[in-house]
């Protein structure tokens, strides 16, 4: 079967699940849909939420709601995924995407990390001590221990329900390479501890409420098993680009075309910028839209999250604008955030997916209901022609026969 596609456009909007998943009693998660929760947040508050373009696209055969209109000659193909390994991080999400499904969840550390390693990193770098080492929110954290890393330099440490390291400095006061350095020596100490991610978290400000996050931060993750997605791509001949913090998810491995993007806004510009830079070229734009995730999903603004689907929704048409019949563009996500959700961690759920082309051989179809993220990286390699690297991911099942149906005759 030709589809005469040569790219793939995979945007993942970092945590925007769509309905708790079969298993999220099991991870704290009862009753999470952070789309649907998100629509009758609005609905109950009666102010405007429009997703007048993901509407056209079919999101309402993923999810229905408030702002979220009725369409019954949807633009695009749909379906629900549901994560077959265990877990509700970024990490295990992206990988998942790209043909790796995990069997084993990445550890937690809900009492802080061992003393012993600590003391063994501060002896390294020359510090004189840490400060937190425990289950936190970012923001609240370095509002809290801000003053005193700053009066004594000791980086601040702390984790959450995922499988991180997170270690905040300030740029100004403690130096930015300086803290990209002491998390690349972090990295190699937890690696023995399979730890997900070291996540370098550099804020700005010099006493309580001047604090602020920058968009400096570095993720440092564990190398993924191989091959994935981007390996094969790369092993034929194809581009990889990645855009946010892809290339960090990956451990910079498979991927040579990189804008390391820190907002949604220059993400969404630098995958318009890869898509007219590798016109006719064969190959794959993976972008990761951070801010559904970090600014609203975890500091539980659903209002904030709202407007910030609004804004991905009006650049749909810019989008597709730029695209040409030889490409293929996947939306989804990687997890959920409910912001209506109790706590501040990510929540268990099924993930959209919308596939859209404007290549004549298209055929919108909607599929309900998939088990497995993977499903995407199987319909990426079949539309560029590599159906036969398929088995070449894992022990994973065949391509479901009903992916034909996207594609005439």
């Amino acid at each position: 079967m030709s589809t005469d596609l040569k790219r793939a456009i995979l945007i993942v909007c970092d945590s925007v699940g769509v309905g708790a998943a079969s298993d999220a009693a099991q991870f704290g998660d009862t009753g999470s849909n952070t789309l649907g929760n998100i629509s009758l947040w609005f609905e109950r508050n009666k102010k405007q939420l429009s997703l007048p373009n993901l509407s056209n696209w079919g999101l309402d055969q993923i999810v229905s709601g408030y702002g979220i209109e009725k369409n019954n000659s949807p633009l695009a193909s749909t379906a629900i995924l549901e994560e077959l390994s265990p877990g509700k991080d970024t990490t295990t999400g992206h990988w998942e995407i790209a043909g790796t499904v995990l069997k084993k969840q990445f550890p937690t550390f809900p009492k802080g990390f061992p003393e012993e390693l600590l003391k063994q990193w501060t002896k390294e770098n020359n510090l004189v001590g840490w400060l937190g080492n425990k289950i936190a929110s970012g923001t609240t954290v370095i509002d809290e221990l801000g003053p005193e890393h700053i009066e004594t330099g000791k980086p601040i440490l702390y984790t959450s329900a995922d499988s991180v390291l997170q270690v905040a400095c300030s740029e100004e006061h403690f130096g930015l390479e300086r803290l990209y350095e002491i998390c690349v020596s972090a990295r190699k100490l937890v690696d023995p501890l399979g730890v997900g991610r070291v996540i370098a978290r550099p804020f700005t400000g010099n006493k309580l409420g001047e604090f602020m996050r920058t968009e400096n931060r570095k993720d440092y993750s564990v190398p993924p098993p191989s091959p994935n997605l981007l390996d094969l791509l790369r092993k034929k001949d194809r581009f990889v680009a990645g855009v946010g913090k892809i290339e960090d998810i990956f451990a910079h491995r498979s991927v040579n075309l990189v804008d390391h993007t820190g907002n949604n806004k220059s993400s969404m510009a630098a995958t318009l910028k890869f898509i007219k830079e590798t016109k006719g070229q064969s190959g794959l734009i993976f972008t990761n839209l951070i801010d559904f995730d970090q600014h609203f999903g975890h500091r539980r603004d659903p209002e904030g999250y709202g407007k910030c689907l609004m804004e991905f929704d009006a650049f749909l048409p810019e989008l597709e604008k730029s695209c040409t019949e030889e490409d293929l563009v996947l939306i989804t996500a990687d997890h959920g955030n409910d912001p209506t959700h109790t706590g501040s961690d990510h929540t268990r759920e099924n993930v959209p997916l919308l596939v859209w082309s404007k290549n004549k051989k298209f055929n919108p179809k909607q599929l309900g209901k998939l088990s497995g993220y993977h499903h995407i990286s199987k319909i990426i390699l079949e539309a560029l022609g590599l159906k036969s690297c398929v088995p070449e991911l894992s022990d994973l099942q065949p391509l479901d026969s009903q992916w034909e149906k996207l594609w005439e005759n």
